[in-house]
């Protein structure tokens, strides 16, 4: 009788698994949306609309392999602005967007693969700036341009500071030069690359407040199965050095 139970479980087990994984069918799809984030994810032509291997970057490299390991298909294209993919994918079932920071007030809006990369936040300033900083705190007596609906600009928000935020990112680089602000909210290295496509060096970082981990943000119906088989397949290419190489590739 105790062998019977054993198998009858066994076999309950096996029916379970395979029906998780029938769930989803031969068609599945997810909607990727990027945006450009260089070095992270970026076009080719660096126009703001791009599609499929027109696209590259670190996290753009890794969720291109990720997915072809999970075996889960995909769309992907790199659209304008970051503001409207954001809620496209908040609202859009089988819609995922990265890079996205993993933030304690984003955690329950998506379900989470990754991290993909790390970053950090930081104040610049112009080169040649006497500004001295020590916390956020002392950075509210001063304009800080942001990047409208980033993680940076929403903390920001949260610390009760007032960032005047652009459409796109790389257009803070110009206010910075111009003082129509004193310092620009971004992530490093993006700011810095950012910049350097502008024709500008020398910005000088006041302060850093903030590490940051970037994910794949896929909205909340999306099947757990799908999830589970992603976050797998990253482990693995992480534990294989794929993750290091892509990323040293490009730094």
């Amino acid at each position: 009788m105790l062998n019977n139970l054993k198998k009858g479980l066994a076999l309950g087990l096996l029916l379970l698994a395979g029906g998780a994984h029938a769930e989803l069918s031969e068609d599945y799809k997810v909607i990727l949306l990027t945006e450009n984030f260089p070095p992270f994810n970026m076009a080719i032509d660096e126009k703001n609309f791009a599609r499929d291997d027109n696209i590259d970057g670190i996290s753009a490299d890794i969720a291109r392999e990720m997915f072809k390991r999970a075996g889960i298909g995909y769309n992907l294209s790199l659209r304008f602005p970051w503001d409207r993919i954001y809620r496209l994918t908040l609202d859009k079932p089988n819609y995922g967007l990265f890079s996205t920071t993993y933030t304690e007030e984003r955690k329950p809006l998506f379900k989470w693969v990754g991290p993909l990369a790390k970053s950090e936040w930081v104040l610049l300033a112009a080169p040649g700036s006497e500004i001295k900083l020590n916390s956020l705190e002392e950075a509210a007596q001063y304009k800080i341009g942001a990047y409208t609906n980033d993680a940076v600009s929403q903390h920001l928000e949260s610390k009760k500071l007032k960032p005047i935020n652009s459409l796109r990112d790389q257009e803070n680089v110009a206010k910075l030069m111009n003082g129509k602000i004193d310092l620009w909210a971004t992530t490093d290295p993006v700011g810095r690359y950012l910049a350097r496509q502008e024709g500008v060096s020398g910005l000088q970082v006041v302060l850093r407040f903030n590490s940051a981990e970037l994910y794949l943000a896929l909205n909340k119906e999306t099947p757990d199965e799908v999830v589970q088989r992603l976050q797998k397949a990253l482990d693995e290419l992480r534990s294989e050095g794929f993750v290091d190489q892509i990323t040293g590739s490009y730094l």
